[in-house]
């Protein structure tokens, strides 16, 4: 079920804001429960008992870790999450690729054929709040979730489920036992719900679809200019799209009463890529910091041994996202960049003005994300080619000019000038504004309203597009 579908809109979050707020405080978390699992099983009606699976195993886990059965609470714990994980995601990765190495010897393969596994939604993500829970639980961070339905509604709670934030415990366990619902954090997380699906509608879904047209070519019919403007658009839909869904997942979680972290903090106006993974899908970068790369040894012994470390990550990191080569790749691309940067690259950086530190930093990530959306990496080769002029024009039919209406220079305009902290600014002075000019305030929360209005009327007529974020 998607947050911008109007099945979504228009039944399931009214029907579920009525039922919360109609219940006793102290059955809340009962219905937000069902509610997650109605969430999850109306699209993944089986893959919801994995999910249950991973929930009960991590919370009986986590109780063995506390009463001096450590080491044997955190390999159950480690083998059901990151076991569930491999199982789903890995598995056909791990055949295609070894049949495609036996093919290449010469050897059939056609004795061990094995079913296609298909991937639960949002598995990378409730398997990465589990096996945090437990580890911080080992060591001796927090104290175990005896509740069961407390501990379930953490891991299944339906505006992070499929595609996060990835939520510490730490970071809601008291949210868990006590929250309040006011008015206030109801308005707030009804406007920020909003302006998270106008990321997605307006911004998201207008830059895929001449990012999709681009790369859904040859790069070899591809002028260089369409090629750039290709990459360009994807650039900005994946950040509109994926840090469309943290708000849309923040704002409701806030109406329910929960506080969530930020997840975004406008990574395109970074000057390094060690600056960038500090503001991109923050709940991710600061788990594998926390969670792999400080237990590698973090930066703690030899300079040779962090460079190490922190390649290891980046490769999981490009792994966590999707089980192909084109992903590892993009893991190692970036983690290229990190180590550079960490051998003296900053150093470097610091002394470049900062435009050069942020073209470079943005022409680094928009190479990256060529290997994030090709179809393979052949073609993501050939489409970097492309960039440089590296294919021959002979072919090439399609020009930049042949993309750029009216209408999506609009929308590049827009997405490009909210790439900064222009909103927030806005809102800022905005709200100064209210405190002494009330009706103003009635005004802002109208056109709020007949946004809503608007992006519903343009979800019926529009084509559908699932955010990227759902099948990692």
């Amino acid at each position: 079920m998607l947050f911008s579908s109007i099945f979504f809109l228009g039944f399931f979050l009214p029907i579920s804001i009525l039922s919360y707020l109609s219940t006793p405080r102290k059955y809340r978390n009962i219905t937000l429960l069902f509610l997650s699992l109605l969430f999850y099983a109306w699209g993944e009606p089986k893959m919801v008992f994995v999910m249950l699976f991973v929930v009960i195993t991590n919370y009986f886990s986590g109780i063995l870790i506390a009463k001096d059965y450590r080491k044997i609470g955190m390999c159950i714990s480690i083998l059901t999450s990151m076991g569930t994980l491999a199982v789903f995601k890995y598995t056909n990765f791990a055949y295609d690729s070894f049949t495609t190495l036996i093919t290449e010897l010469g050897i059939s393969y056609s004795w061990m054929s094995i079913p296609r596994i298909a991937l639960p939604v949002g598995i990378s993500f409730y398997t990465f709040q589990t096996l945090s829970y437990n580890i911080d639980i080992y060591r001796n961070n927090i104290k175990p979730c005896y509740n069961l339905i407390d501990f379930a509604t953490y891991v299944s709670f339906f505006p992070q489920l499929v595609a996060g934030p990835i939520v510490r415990f730490t970071d809601v366990r008291e949210q868990l036992g006590s929250r309040g619902t006011n008015l206030d954090n109801f308005a707030s997380g009804i406007e920020r719900f909003i302006l998270g699906l106008a990321k997605k509608v307006i911004i998201a879904n207008n830059c895929a679809y001449i990012a999709d047209l681009i790369f859904d070519l040859h790069p070899k019919y591809v002028s260089v200019g369409s090629a750039w403007l290709g990459i360009t658009f994807y650039t900005l839909q994946i950040y509109f799209d994926f840090s469309g869904y943290s708000d849309m997942a923040i704002g409701l979680a806030r109406i329910f009463g929960f506080r969530f972290q930020e997840n975004f903090n406008y990574p395109y106006i970074s000057n390094s890529i060690k600056e960038f993974w500090r503001r991109w899908h923050i709940s991710l970068s600061s788990w594998f910091r926390d969670y792999l790369y400080i237990s590698l040894g973090g930066n703690r012994k030899s300079k040779y041994r962090t460079y190490i470390n922190l390649s290891i990550v980046f490769i999981i990191t490009g792994l966590w996202h999707g089980a192909s080569w084109n992903f590892i790749i993009w893991g190692i691309w970036h983690g290229l960049f990190i180590v550079l940067e960490r051998m003296g690259g900053d150093k470097i950086l610091e002394k470049t003005p900062k435009p050069i530190q942020h073209i470079y930093t943005l022409l680094v990530v928009m190479i990256g994300w060529v290997f994030f959306r090709s179809a393979n990496l052949e073609m993501s080769l050939l489409f970097i080619q492309n960039l440089f002029g590296g294919l021959s024009t002979d072919q090439v039919v399609f020009h930049m000019a042949d993309y750029l209406t009216v209408h999506h220079i609009i929308i590049l305009s827009f997405a490009l000038l909210f790439c900064s902290p222009v909103f927030p600014a806005f809102r800022n002075r905005l709200s100064a504004y209210m405190v002494e000019h009330t009706y103003i305030e009635y005004i802002y929360y109208v056109c709020l309203l007949l946004l809503l209005i608007f992006l519903i009327a343009a979800e019926t007529i529009t084509t559908f597009t699932p955010f990227i974020y759902f099948r990692f």
